[in-house]
Order: C-alpha cells, then structure tokens, then sequence
C-alpha cells in the first residue's frame, strides 16, 4: 500500500510515517515515480503448541510391550513437564509408508513437538526427512533414547520378503512362504554369534 494509505491506517500523519520509513522502521520501498510503497506486514504464525506421544510395535503379538512402551513415554513426558495432549499407539511396521494413525499425527496442525522412545518408532527410514520438516514448521520430533535399535528388525525384513513374495508367487501363497523364510532366518539368527 501507499505512503499516504498506511498512514491513515496507523492513525499517523503522512509526515510521522514518512520519518518512519526514512529511518528503516517500515518494511517498504520507493518506485522511480517516487512513491513510497509499504509491504503488507505477515501475519505472525502461532507456533504449534500440542505434544503427541507417538508409540509402535509391528505385530499384535507385541501388544503389552506397546503398553509398556506408551508408559515410558508419560514418564518421560511428566519429568520433563510437558503437557501431553494426544497419544497415540499403532501396531504396523516401520517400514509401512501407509500408517494411518501416524499420518494425522504428522499432519496435524495442533501438535508441536511428537516424542517418540527410538527413532525406528516413528520410521526404519527416512527419519531424518521428517526431522527436517517439522524444524522448517517450527515443530519438533524428540527421542527419549537417540542411539539406533533394531529389535523388530526381524519382523520388518519378513514384512518386505512377504510383500515381494505376494508379488511373484500371489497372495495364496505368499504367506506360507514368508513363514519359512521367516523359520530360516531365525534359525540363523540364532546360530550367530553375538558382537
């Protein structure tokens, strides 16, 4: 807007608007006609406030340790003193892109910061991308325990080698073979040494 516009919108006259802008107080510029022109100033964006407790297991079969785990995240939240105003618990694996839980949680405008107790919680990959939009939003994603974990690294290479095996053997099948490769696995998962 004019010089002269947002003077009579500040209730200011002409010449306190002009100082103004003379001694860079306005954000605004000059034309070569010489007219003076104000940018309209951003609206302030509020900075999400919510905090989410985001907790993950891959199978029903894990279902206490899913409680377990929604348990340490409200300890860890009330000795930092947050105020938690959402939960939520998913059983799916991390490398399944349509979680549906945490897609509105990602999404939603309200949450602020998500606490998570491993980053595999959240995703097996792709962690850093989502770290990275949510500080360009203002919000944040916060680990309990940042160093990696793989405890349900098992279950997700079976969940890939049963969604390859549907694709080439079909759905039938793809099941009874995903269990066999699943008893080979641990079989030598068993057999190997730990490091």
């Amino acid at each position: 807007m004019r010089l002269s516009q947002y003077a009579k919108k500040m209730s200011v006259s002409y010449k306190t608007a002009f100082r103004w802008w003379q001694a860079g107080r306005l954000d605004a510029y000059q034309l070569d006609t010489g007219t003076i022109i104000v940018r309209d100033p951003k609206p302030e964006q509020e900075t999400p406030q919510g905090i989410a407790l985001y907790a993950r297991v891959s199978t029903t079969g894990q279902k206490a340790d899913l409680e377990r785990q929604v348990e340490r995240l409200k300890t860890y939240a009330a000795s930092r003193g947050y105020q938690v105003t959402k939960i939520v618990q998913e059983i799916a694996s991390g490398m399944n892109d349509s979680r549906p839980k945490l897609l509105k949680l990602l999404t939603d405008p309200q949450i602020g910061k998500i606490i998570i107790e491993h980053r595999d919680r959240l995703t097996r990959f792709g962690f850093v991308y989502i770290d990275q939009l949510f500080q360009m939003q203002g919000r944040t994603v916060e680990v309990m325990f940042p160093t990696e974990t793989q405890p349900d690294l098992v279950d997700d290479f079976i969940a890939v080698i049963a969604s390859m095996a549907s694709r080439i053997y079909g759905r039938r099948h793809s099941k009874e073979r995903a269990e066999k490769i699943q008893q080979c696995v641990e079989q030598v998962m068993k057999q190997e040494p730990a490091s």
